[in-house]
């Protein structure tokens, strides 16, 4: 393995002194470690007078200047160190405690190989199906590679960039802080790129991770030989970052199958703090009967995902009350199976006519009608089955709006209506109305109408004024607990959005009762996982301020698509629960690809010719790897095979530029390629100089 710039210039400060470090021209490591140990005052000079050296492990406390000696030692301690310079951990996964695993300490974190590095994961599932052209995606150390991770950290330039609204789209050269956002590009890179801009202002993040299954529908398919290594580095180099952009009283939600679920909770306990945890919420997707799942003479067919949830500061986050809406009818069935009383039996078929009898007031002096009624009808849901034929379900969908129970209500109103009828008249009641306006409640300021029966004046008490009705069913919330079920919603899922995605769709109600669950109207959600783009579609109808990122080539109609017909007024999904009438905005930007583009344009030509047009541009454009010889690649390449041609083009890429950095935006080849909507759109996201620019 070719040295990086840190491993260079420590190779060079040491030949300094090669008499004492180095045997026979290899590095004596022991001898090194040992000075270090000892703080040896002319290697610790002679580290501190580099300046890579100090910019990497030079830190300052009160005005002093530290060199962080440990991180040089695990450097050197690194089996064969210029041969692999990924990790102390090669062979073992498991908890660690100080870097030792299963120790006494309680303090358990989770160890694996390749862990202090960085996975970019860029390659989506399609390029990956090439994978006998493409080399295993490199891991970056954050140590030893650090320079080249801050190099692939940079801001990346944003293009294409276009403003969808009520009245169609634009090309929009203005961001501002509360525009909804819609990044093309990798979420790792994407994430670093919005940092500056959204740290510690984001409220919820929820994402919908590859599960690492490991089967042939995975949408994860990154370096066989430590698949679940790399899940976890993947998710590890995704959380840091996360972590960052949430406010202090903002939550992560993560939604797996079991596959990663246990490793995840205990990556999590180390990224964000085991104090910090919140709940983990099971989900119900499918039913037993119909649960996909192989290996069934081995195995339970799964039917459960789980939401992993947990808060940036624990004692600031505070979880809004959420409800499970359960169809009336469905309702008394389980309490009935439960052995608890069903009170709303009785039924207010017709009210009869009205005969107003006379008024008295309430404790402001306001009027009060009273009235009796003349010939009502009132039977149980009971009578009303056997007399249409129809269920208890049937029967609440159609008598529930007019079904109630009598209740001794503790109110001024009650007795001043019972004293005013025993004057106005000596029958007994029937059946009597009130209208009068009320000065507090829901009904509050407006025209109210309440009923009274029987010699106690018992009232009324509507099942309607304690369920919500939906398409004309009405529907009982309950409290939210951690086992949600969305059975129903899932059947549905396809019709969402009007787009059709195949493969992990989230019903939109899901991502409703996520967000119910965490934000406020105005917060801000991100989703680095966008896939159909449901989080996105979802926060929009919610008044919910969102950013979502999604690298998968079909963002760019599937997403757009979806978000357009939500601002037209999509009635699918939550659109009926929440009243949604269409209108807002969402912009829609790429990252600006380098290196990325000249992969694809080699991974696709289908000649030699087309592959000698992609390397001429790649000669005048790209970045290569920095061991590469491209007048032996010139002078070779073009006697081997197309498929070995592809091969060697695709090995000669630098995978660390897979965009363009922001930096770079002025150079003159570079601004070429930038249109002057999309440069004034840069300046306006990273400088808020946008306006400044002509």
């Amino acid at each position: 393995m070719s040295q990086t710039k840190i491993m260079q210039e420590l190779d060079k400060l040491l030949k300094e002194n090669e008499q004492k470090y180095y045997l026979d021209g290899v590095l004596n490591k022991a001898r090194v470690i040992e000075d270090l140990h000892n703080y040896n005052s002319e290697l610790i000079t002679l580290l501190s007078e580099s300046e890579v050296i100090k910019k990497h492990f030079l830190i300052e406390i009160n005005g002093n200047k530290i060199i962080k000696i440990n991180d040089f030692i695990e450097i050197f301690e690194m089996n064969e160190y210029w041969d692999d310079s990924y990790t102390a951990y090669e062979n073992k996964i498991g908890l660690t405690s100080n870097g030792k695993f299963l120790s006494d300490n309680t303090d358990v974190v989770l160890d694996f190989p390749y862990k202090d590095t960085v996975l970019k994961a860029s390659m989506s599932k399609e390029e990956r199906e090439k994978e006998d052209l493409l080399p295993e995606e490199p891991f970056l150390n954050e140590k030893i590679a650090r320079e080249e991770i801050d190099t692939l950290y940079d801001n990346k330039i944003l293009v294409n960039a276009v403003k969808y609204d009520d009245e169609g789209n634009s090309k929009v050269d203005v961001c501002t802080e509360k525009d909804n956002l819609i990044l093309k590009g990798n979420n790792l890179l994407a994430l670093h790129s919005i940092k500056d801009q959204y740290a510690g202002k984001v409220k919820l993040i929820y994402i919908d991770p590859p599960y690492n299954r490991q089967s042939s529908d995975d949408s994860f398919m990154y370096n066989d030989s430590f698949s679940h290594s790399s899940w976890l580095i993947f998710m590890k180099n995704r959380l840091e970052i996360a972590k960052e952009l949430l406010s202090n009283d903002g939550f992560i939600v993560i939604q797996t199958d079991d596959s990663e679920q246990a490793y995840l909770k205990v990556l999590m306990d180390e990224v964000f703090g085991r104090t910090n945890y919140k709940n983990t919420v099971s989900i119900l997707f499918k039913n037993i009967a119909g649960a996909s799942g192989g290996g069934e003479d081995k195995r339970l067919k799964k039917n459960i995902e789980f939401l992993t949830i947990y808060s940036k500061n624990y004692e600031m986050s505070t979880f809004n009350d959420i409800y499970k809406m359960t169809e009336i009818g469905e309702l008394v069935k389980q309490m009935r199976n439960d052995g608890v009383s069903w009170k709303y039996t009785s039924v207010l078929v017709d009210s009869g006519k009205e005969k107003y009898l006379g008024s008295t007031v309430d404790g402001s002096g306001d009027e009060i009608k009273i009235y009796k009624r003349i010939n009502p009808i009132i039977k149980s849901i009971g009578q009303l089955m056997k007399e249409d034929n129809i269920s208890e379900r049937e029967a609440y969908i159609k008598y529930g709006k007019q079904a109630f129970q009598t209740a001794m209500p503790q109110s001024s109103i009650r007795p001043r209506v019972m004293k005013e009828y025993k004057n106005l008249t000596d029958e007994p009641n029937e059946l009597i109305s009130i209208k009068y306006v009320p000065k507090s409640g829901k009904n509050k300021g407006q025209l109210y109408e309440q009923f009274y029966r029987g010699e106690n004046f018992r009232l009324f008490a509507w099942l309607k004024d304690v369920s919500e009705e939906v398409d004309g069913v009405l529907y009982k919330n309950e409290k939210r607990g951690t086992f949600w079920d969305y059975v129903g919603e899932t059947k549905n899922v396809n019709k969402e959005g009007k787009v059709i995605f195949s493969n992990g769709k989230k019903p939109e109600a899901l991502i409703k009762d996520i967000i119910n669950l965490t934000t406020n109207p105005g917060d801000l959600i991100i989703d680095f996982f966008l896939g159909s783009g449901s989080t996105a579609a979802t926060a929009h109808k919610m008044d919910r301020q969102y950013i979502g990122i999604e690298q998968m080539d079909y963002i760019q109609n599937l997403v757009t698509t979806r978000l357009k017909n939500v601002i037209n007024g999509d009635k699918s999904g939550i659109s009926n629960k929440v009243d949604w009438q269409g209108g807002g905005s969402f912009i829609y930007a790429e990252l600006m690809e380098k290196n990325t583009g000249y992969l694809k344009d080699v991974l696709n030509a289908e000649s030699s010719d087309r592959l000698r047009e992609v390397f001429k541009l790649m000669l005048e454009y790209a970045d290569f790897d920095f061991r590469v010889d491209l007048e032996e690649v010139k002078d070779s390449v073009w006697r081997l095979p197309l498929e070995d041609q592809k091969r060697v083009l695709v090995k000669i890429i630098d995978k660390n530029q897979l965009y363009y950095n922001y930096s770079e935006i002025d150079d003159e080849n570079v601004r070429d390629l930038i249109s002057d909507s999309d440069y004034a759109f840069n300046k306006s996201f990273y400088d808020n100089t946008g306006d400044e620019y002509e």
